[in-house]
């Protein structure tokens, strides 16, 4: 074997369930060359970590014998040569370019899989129904052909059961639902009861079906991000433009942006200014102000002007293909609960094998008991057995919470920080970026000399030319058309200064206190500027000819929905604490806004001290920042939050992110969690305790094999259903007022 280590990705379809990807994954380890499996339900995909040596269409046909499909997408290999990527590639090119044969009817594709109404499954669940209807009026209208005609309305639907139940138990999986299945169903045509057997045949199918809907449902959240890149992209060469398919733009290429566009690729202006949504990704809510030099990602909406881009990506690693793909790892790890209810199953299943043949032979052969009778009891309980409920009752949970957190914009990486999230007592914020919106507003206008609307309106005529996020809060708080602006000359820069200008024959001025020289200030102006600043404000004055005409403070303030998503938090008794690097003065005029205790001044690694001591006083602490300057906070903590995960380090470094930036998404991603859990609780109890009640009632021959499917396939059908309530957003209580 080669110590060459090498990835492929495949796209796997027709997957409902844990227990199929448990199938697939045993049966790809045994195929000489794999070193390793990670198998996604709800990303319809699979990562082999193999060898030089593996047969990647091997790996499709093993895949297929089960009863799906699966496609090579990707090679990728960090740590693979050329000639062994190369290798692998012509694989690839063969397979795509030649074909291969398939001996049975295709099933769903991948991500791109049909409609489920149009899925092979429904077609036979379908097949299954009308065979088992027709039997019934043939034994309606014949009853002395009522067992053949159930026997073959059964036949009907375990025919592609019983041969994916072969199928798994050649490639290691023995002890298969589809086996267990099999076993009841000709067992009951055996002992006469062929009529209950085609029953639950079908209620089998209905269940399978059910649960491919849920996974349909949850993939739809992730397909919807890949929807966010255009198709195309129009590139720059030279002066000429062509249209080509987005996926073919490469790193250094030239894409010409119009208004109105979305963008196509991640990147960097190179010429062109404008403004760009870039709510899809960050969050933001209003357009950012973009000239050469700055950042665009894909998938963001460029407002006005023609830009143009020169990427920084492929379309396999942009910032939506990155969020696509940690949603996809996220549901391929698996939650504490879910690893244990695995470890359980392994051995559950054959101790229900087991019980069925003693519960069928003991009382027979040492008791004097009718066979018959006790054959049945034992089919009963394979059925009852069956795990399918109980194995999917956390994953089909976990993965329609991350689905529908990642549709609201909350990326979760697993069901373990699922789990964790849930227990969360303390969060410990950033402030810049994270409780506050990052930027600047004007907060007061003082009219000294002249009034505060003359004021505020010749301060936005000297910033009217101006990109500084100063200037944008200044014409923000303009009420007027720019047409109405005082006219305002020769206006500049000085740098470090403020703006000077022109109007009506004097020198006009604004900018900062300290920059105003000889002119005489007021006590009482002076005083009343100082109060301003003492409240963590930026000031600056306006000074007309050689005289004091006003002042405009501008603060960095809490985000719109601050004090809704703490007051959230604070609803379900979770500590608030505020942990930030800027000055005593303005974190304490934020955390007085908010009511929120504050620790200021801070370096990192203070951050990351203070996150130690409140574990050490028993709290599970989240912290929640922007993913750089809080790297060291965000992995000390028990679950780390970025804030705005456009950024790479964002989405590398927290354990989960919310990409639109809202301090309720927090809250919102808590009581997610807590749901999750809530529902998984539900989800084993409904498992378990249906079996529990038919167990004995089976046992003491109170119901047969058409309760016993309820207790299998209708707990399944349960499960599944209660988990697809979790696709629905998390409700937040309103703020105690």
């Amino acid at each position: 074997m080669s110590d060459v280590a090498m990835e492929t990705r495949f796209e796997v379809g027709g997957m409902d369930c844990g227990g199929c990807a448990r199938k697939v994954d045993t049966a790809v380890r045994r195929i000489p060359g794999v070193l390793d499996v990670s198998v996604s339900v709800t990303g319809a995909g699979m990562t082999v970590s193999h060898d030089d040596t593996v047969d990647l269409v091997a790996i499709e046909r093993k895949v297929e014998l089960l009863g799906f499909t699966a496609r090579a997408a990707a090679v990728a290999g960090p740590t693979s040569t050329h000639a062994t990527l190369a290798s692998a590639q012509e694989q690839l090119a063969d397979r795509l370019g030649h074909g291969h044969d398939h001996d049975h009817a295709p099933m769903e594709r991948g991500p791109a899989a049909l409609p489920w109404w149009r899925s092979v499954k429904a077609r036979v669940t379908v097949a299954a129904g009308v065979a088992f209807v027709a039997a019934l009026i043939a034994a309606g209208i014949e009853p002395q052909i009522a067992a053949y005609a159930f026997d073959a309305a059964m036949l009907v639907g375990l025919l592609p059961i019983a041969r994916r139940a072969l199928a798994a138990a050649r490639s290691g999986t023995p002890f298969s639902i589809e086996m267990l299945m099999t076993i009841a169903a000709v067992g009951a045509a055996i002992i006469g009861a062929g009529e209950e057997g085609a029953a639950i045949v079908f209620l089998f199918l209905v269940g399978e079906l059910l649960e491919g809907v849920a996974a349909g449902k949850a993939r739809s959240g992730i397909r919807s991000l890949n929807a966010l890149i255009p198709k195309t992209a129009i590139l720059d060469e030279d002066g000429r433009t062509r249209e080509v398919p987005a996926a073919l733009v490469a790193i250094g290429s030239v894409i010409l942006i119009r208004p109105g566009d979305r963008i196509a690729s991640d990147g960097v202006i190179v010429d062109g200014e404008g403004s760009v949504d870039e709510a899809s990704v960050t969050g933001e809510s209003e357009p950012v102000a973009k000239r050469p030099g700055s950042t665009v990602f894909a998938g963001t909406i460029n407002g006005d002007g023609v830009i143009r881009v020169r990427a920084t990506a492929t379309a396999a690693d942009n910032t939506i293909a990155r969020v696509v793909r940690l949603v996809e790892k996220a549901q391929e790890s698996k939650a504490p609960t879910e690893r244990f209810i695995d470890r359980f199953s392994r051995y559950y299943t054959p101790g229900v094998v087991v019980a069925a043949i003693l519960v069928a032979a003991v009382p027979p052969l040492f008791l004097g008991a009718e066979w018959p009778v006790w054959i049945y009891k034992g089919l009963a309980i394979l059925l009852i057995g069956c795990p399918c409920a109980l194995v999917i009752s956390t994953p089909a949970a976990i993965a329609s919470s991350l689905a529908a957190g990642a549709r609201q914009g909350l990326l979760i990486k697993g069901g373990a920080v699922l789990e964790t999230l849930a227990g969360i007592s303390a969060v410990a914020f950033d402030k810049t970026g994270t409780l506050t919106a990052g930027k600047p507003v004007v907060t007061d206008v003082l009219g000294f000399d002249r009034s505060a609307t003359a004021v505020i309106a010749l301060a936005a005529a000297l910033e009217a030319e101006s990109n500084h996020p100063l200037a944008s809060a200044i014409l923000a708080k303009f009420d007027g058309e720019r047409s109405g602006l005082p006219a305002v000359f020769n206006a500049s820069a000085a740098a470090g200064r403020g703006i000077v200008g022109t109007l009506d024959g004097l020198d006009v001025f604004f900018g900062s206190p300290a920059a105003i020289g000889d002119v005489v200030v007021p006590a009482d102006r002076s005083a009343q500027i100082a109060v301003l600043q003492d409240e963590g404000k930026t000031v600056s004055v306006l000074v007309v000819g050689n005289v004091l005409a006003g002042a405009v403070a501008m603060r960095d303030q809490p985000r719109p929905d601050a004090n809704v998503g703490l007051q959230a938090l604070r609803d379900i008794g979770i500590k608030i604490v505020m942990l930030t690097g800027d000055n005593r003065r303005v974190a304490t005029a934020v955390a007085s806004d908010l009511a929120i205790d504050a620790r200021s001044e801070l370096l990192p690694a203070d951050k990351q001290r203070l996150v130690a001591e409140l574990q050490s006083e028993g709290y599970k602490v989240a912290k929640v920042g922007d993913g750089i300057n809080d790297a060291p906070a965000l992995a000390a903590a028990d679950v780390g939050i970025a804030m705005g995960g456009g950024t790479d380090v964002a989405l590398e470094t927290a354990d989960a992110a919310t990409l639109h930036g809202r301090v309720a998404d927090v809250a919102a991603m808590i009581a997610l969690a807590k749901r999750t859990m809530r529902n998984i609780r539900q989800n084993v109890a409904m498992a378990l305790g249906l079996k529990a009640i038919f167990l004995v009632t089976t046992i003491v021959g109170v119901t047969g094999l058409w309760p016993a499917i309820l207790a299998d396939t209708g707990a399944t059908v349960l499960v599944t259903m209660n988990a697809l309530r979790l696709l629905a957003p998390p409700r937040l209580r309103a703020p105690a007022v």
